[in-house]
């Protein structure tokens, strides 16, 4: 098995780029704390090289700034390639398969993260019944996506971004 969770913060603003067939990439790196402090009380971080595709891509590029808190899920994924000068390099980096918000929308301190787009999920209610259906919830939120490249109509989320 190869699954990978990671919560930290992006080290600098997305830029999505184009494939030769036009698919979105982006390549980020988070830091992400480590767990116990240093010998001089400081925590450490690593900062780990991660990858994302298509909308994912488009996601984090339009969503995440630098300095916003991120959980992302993926798997590590290795590869080689030849540098200009003929040298074979070895990456290893996250190939991301999902990523969520962890900071809220005012706790951002990297900068101006626009959160009134549409998002790429439609998120569904719970079966009527349910557990889940008879917890407390926020007010539904409509989200206007008119602007957004992604394609026309609103998306109706249980909770208030």
């Amino acid at each position: 098995m190869n699954k990978v969770i990671l919560i930290g913060r992006i080290t600098r603003d997305p830029e999505v780029k184009l494939t030769a067939n036009q698919t979105q990439i982006v390549n980020f790196t988070i830091a992400c704390d480590r767990r116990f402090k240093d010998q001089n009380g400081e925590r450490q971080a690593d900062f780990i090289n991660c990858v994302a595709w298509r909308q994912t891509a488009a996601f984090i590029g339009k969503y995440f700034r630098k300095g916003s808190k991120m959980a992302v899920t993926g798997s590590i994924q290795t590869r080689t390639y030849e540098d200009q000068s003929g040298q074979k390099k070895y990456v290893t980096e996250v190939l991301v398969e999902d990523v969520e918000f962890v900071d809220s929308k005012g706790s951002n301190e990297g900068g101006n993260t626009n959160y009134n787009s549409k998002p790429q999920e439609t998120y569904n209610q719970p079966a009527q019944g349910s557990a889940a259906a008879a917890a407390p919830t926020a007010p539904k939120t409509q989200i206007d996506d008119s602007d957004s490249g992604f394609g026309g109509g609103d998306v109706e989320l249980p909770f208030e971004l």
